[in-house]
């Protein structure tokens, strides 16, 4: 066994050493001087002030007394000078660590990230931990999925792509400047209006006023009205995208634009927009009426001159362009009422303020509320893009409200479809078409307001916005009011209706009498047909 005088002065680790005069100071008994200059010289040696209150050593006066002392092993303080060897080693290794200190250049070379990790976690306090974790949460989460470059970017591209003097450049370039899919949809928007306008209601009682529209005249009406809303529109987007190109450039989504990229110059641009705007309003005035001409001239200025410098003061831009967009499928409602003079339609009042009207304007209403669900669901996914152009765009001004405008919007889809079926726009077919997709909006717009756009569902309330106008308007146009009343009479076998029904009234001059009151027809509508 080796004296305990001997295992004082061998050299190694000084903490044992250290709690043995722990138990010297904790039993106030006041050591020799010979003893009392080993102590001092000990704290010196570990860097303990000589005037330190006798608190700290508390912390370690019972550890050399328990089965296994803070070294981790053993026997308590006899059992350290068995690990001697083992300390020196760590002694060893503590030395070159200091060292590696000593030059941050080395320490960067040799340490690995994850010891330097591991280090920082475990001296970090508690609140930061929690921080640090969950902006880690945060930042593996799924991020959202890009969106798909528009029709505008593709043919920029494939006009950069094509030689300088090609045909097919100039033609890319200049479609692109229309925002085809947009244009598109306002196209189908319009003509969807007119295929639902109730055409039974043009009925006349007098065989010598103007007769019903015939295949021939409407098919011609249709045939205006689709080129003259599709030039229209392509004059307001190219409007559009002349007035804001410096700002087309700083957004992802924009900027592969033809001005911008410069496939078109913007006196090209201009040129083109009065070309397009000169030809689709000639077009509607000469085939459909001076009402829905002024309302598709009106809808170019709006886009062009209010909502498009608007988009950077105000976020009521938003409601602006809701508005753009829900005047379309109310030019094609009156494009369908104009093509006879016989239902008194023949003033601007009476086209978009009489009873016929509210179709119209009920279809209206579905784009203007459908507007806010699509656009801020697409907004919420490049919102950034719109900060940085200084767009004032509800996405980033007020997160919250976005989501809410989107949900509250989606709502009102139910009162307007139910609006169409009561005025004998549709049938009760569409009742139940509208429904679910009218549901699936809803839901797809709680989840927006209810994740704040998270979790995927900004995208989510995107798609079922591009799904759910499709099927309200083809579902409107299948569900018509009296489509289906031939089939349904031939399928159940009921008799269909007296073509000789209506009554007609021979001149006076002749001499002879009106029929009699048993002549007359059942039923008291045909005189409000």
């Amino acid at each position: 066994m080796i004296p305990l005088r001997s295992a004082i002065l061998r050299p190694g680790p000084s903490r044992e050493v250290l709690l043995g005069s722990n138990c010297l100071v904790r039993s106030r008994v006041q050591p020799p001087s010979s003893i009392r200059g080993f102590i001092s010289s000990t704290n010196r040696r570990t860097g303990i002030a000589a005037n330190q209150p006798s608190s700290v050593f508390l912390k370690t006066y019972f550890s050399p007394n328990r089965v296994v002392d803070a070294t981790g092993l053993k026997g308590g303080f006899l059992s350290s000078y068995a690990s001697a060897n083992s300390d020196n080693i760590s002694n060893a290794s503590s030395q070159s660590a200091s060292e590696t200190s000593a030059d941050p250049a080395s320490t960067t070379e040799r340490a690995s990230p994850g010891s330097i990790a591991a280090g920082a976690a475990q001296n970090e306090l508690p609140h930061r931990r929690r921080r640090r974790l969950k902006e880690t949460i945060s930042d593996n989460a799924t991020p959202e999925a890009v969106m798909p470059p528009d029709a505008s970017a593709q043919l920029s591209a494939f006009s950069s792509a094509q030689p300088a003097t090609s045909l097919r450049r100039k033609f890319a370039a200049y479609f692109a400047l229309t925002k085809p899919r947009l244009s598109f949809l306002v196209l189908l928007t319009t003509t969807s209006a007119y295929g639902m306008y109730p055409f039974s209601s043009l009925l006349t009682l007098d065989p010598a006023m103007t007769p019903l529209p015939t295949l021939s005249t409407s098919t011609l009406t249709f045939i205006y009205l689709t080129m003259g809303t599709f030039l229209s529109c392509c004059s307001a987007n190219t409007l559009n995208m002349m007035l804001e190109p410096k700002y087309d450039a700083l957004m992802t989504r924009t900027r592969n634009r033809p001005i911008v990229r410069g496939l078109v110059s913007r006196r090209g641009a201009l040129f083109f927009a009065i070309g397009t705007a000169a030809v689709g309003l000639g077009l509607l005035y000469v085939g459909t009426n001076p009402t829905t001409t002024a309302l598709s001239a009106a809808n170019i200025l709006l886009y062009a001159f209010v909502y498009t410098p608007l988009k950077r003061i105000s976020v009521i831009n938003t409601w602006v362009g809701a508005v753009v967009g829900g005047i379309p499928p109310l030019m094609g409602w009156i494009a369908a009422a104009g093509q006879t003079a016989t239902t008194g339609h023949d003033t601007w009042r009476d086209m978009l303020f009489s009873e016929g009207s509210i179709g119209g304007w009920l279809l209206g209403g579905i784009l203007f509320a459908w507007q806010f669900p699509h656009f801020n669901a697409l907004s919420h996914l490049i919102r950034d893009d719109y900060k940085q152009a200084g767009y004032r765009m509800l996405c980033w001004v007020n997160p919250a409200r976005n989501a809410r405008v989107a949900l509250r919007y989606s709502l009102l889809m139910f009162p307007i479809s139910i609006g169409l079926w009561w005025f004998d726009v549709v049938g009760h077919g569409f009742l139940v078409g509208s429904t679910f997709a009218n549901g699936w909006l809803v839901r797809e717009a709680y989840r927006f307001w209810q994740h704040q756009g998270a979790q995927g569902s900004a995208r989510g309330l995107f798609w079922a916005s591009i799904w759910q106008l499709p099927i309200l308007l083809v579902g409107g146009l299948v569900t018509k009011k009296g489509l289906w009343d031939g089939v349904w009479r031939n399928a159940f076998g009921q008799p269909e209706e007296d073509e000789e029904e209506y009554l007609y009234y021979e001149d006076e001059e002749e001499g002879v009498e009106g029929t009699t009151e048993t002549s007359k027809p059942k039923s008291s509508s045909l005189s409000t047909a």
